[in-house]
This record gives structure tokens, sequence and C-alpha cells, in this order.
């Protein structure tokens, strides 16, 4: 199935570079183009759309209200944002994940990346490049209201062994690390995330990992846990 892809940025040598790989790939296709985040937002309501590869600055609105104004509208669930900027530090990881973005890379990737990528959150996983990583972790250590709208007592809603995932997840691991490290088949690894995500209200893992910090379940420089049986 072909993965239909959205283009949102305000310089137009990008997009037709963006879009001349992109639609290289025969599992890709770029259906549309937007220059600003208002017009990102009236292309992908019109339908057609699975993933938005969206700037932070562009005029009108932009590329993380526009993310708001996607991934808050219950119509659009299925529509992914993936955030690609030059600025990949400051608070642009934060208020990208907590905009709703799926994913998160700075525009210096290369060709590969930014279709794996695509495909990535295309099926639901979340990405995020190691410098953006690093530097969502930092600020989660600076803002002390971090707890503000994700208070640990949602984690109640979870088992003990949900917990555990959603952890894990924060942590970077991918579903077949999961498996190994729960000692569980990925199957079964795949049916805990997705079960912490529902509880959770959560759109996909990305937005688990906000959840995990901001509630402090994980906490910046915690390695993964011991290996468990189940």
């Amino acid at each position: 199935m072909t993965t239909r892809v959205l283009i949102a940025d305000d310089q137009a040598l990008l997009r037709a570079g963006f879009r001349a790989l992109i639609d290289s790939a025969d599992d890709l296709e770029v259906v549309g183009e937007a220059s600003t985040g208002r017009e990102a937002l009236q292309l992908v309501r019109a339908g057609g759309v699975d993933v938005v590869l969206m700037d932070v600055r562009m005029p009108e609105m932009d590329g993380l209200a526009a993310t708001r104004a996607i991934t808050g509208d219950p119509a659009l669930a299925e529509v992914k944002v993936l955030i690609l900027t030059t600025f990949e530090l400051d608070d642009y990881v934060f208020q990208a994940l907590r905009s709703g973005a799926s994913g998160f890379l700075g525009k210096g990737v290369g060709p590969d990346e930014l279709l794996d990528a695509i495909r990535l959150v295309d099926r639901g996983d979340s990405l995020l490049s190691p410098v953006a990583t690093r530097a969502l972790i930092t600020r989660f250590l600076d803002r002390p209201e971090r707890s503000e709208g994700a208070a640990p007592e949602r984690l109640r809603l979870l088992t003990p062994r949900e917990q555990e995932v959603v952890a894990l997840v924060a942590l970077g691991l991918s579903n077949d690390e999961l498996a190994e490290q729960l000692v569980v088949s990925p199957l079964t690894a795949k049916t805990h995330v997705n079960r912490a995500m529902t509880k959770l209200g959560a759109r996909d893992r990305a937005q688990l990992v906000v959840i995990a910090y901001e509630t402090g379940l994980v906490r910046p420089g915690e390695g993964r846990p011991e290996r468990q049986r189940e």
C-alpha cells in the first residue's frame, strides 16, 4: 500500500527536493504541497493524506499550531505528522511532541533516513533523532511544570507490566527489543504497547515518551531496567 505524503514548507525549492526524493520511492507518493500551516491543515482536512512532512517556521500558521490542529481533530486520527526543521534543539523538540507529532528530524538527515522516517511514523511508531532525544530529556530536567496535564495518577490506569513497557518505550526500545527485554513474543510486546496507548489516550509511541517523562515514570539518565520474565 502506498503512503500518501503532504509536504508543508514555505520554501519552494525544498518542497521540490522533498517531492523528487519521496516520489522516487515505490511505496511513497506526494499528494500535495503547502507553503503555510493553514494551507497544510486545509489540505489534510480535504482527505487522502497519511503523513505530513511539516516544517516548523511557516507564515500564517506555524507548523506546531498546524500539528496541534491536526492531531486534535478526531476525524484526522489516522494522520501522522513528522516534524522536519533546521532547529533540532531547544523547545522545538518538546513543543513538537506535545503538539502531537509522531517524529522529529533535522533537515540535515540523509535521503534514506528521511524515507525510512516517513514509513516508520506511518505505521504508528515514533521517531526522534539522537540529537532531538537528548534535547527532549534535557528540557524535561529544566521544566518544573512537566507534570502538568499528565499527573502521575494517570499511571494507575496501567498494569505494572504496562508501566514497564511504557518506560522501555521512553528509553527508545523497538517492539523487537521490548520482546527481548521482557522475554515475550514481539506480538505480545506490541499488544502491551497498544493497550498502554489506548488507556493513556496516546496517538502513538511518541506520546508515550512524553507521558513517561511528564509523570516521572522515567527520569533522565536512567538506564534500561533489568530483564523480567512473564
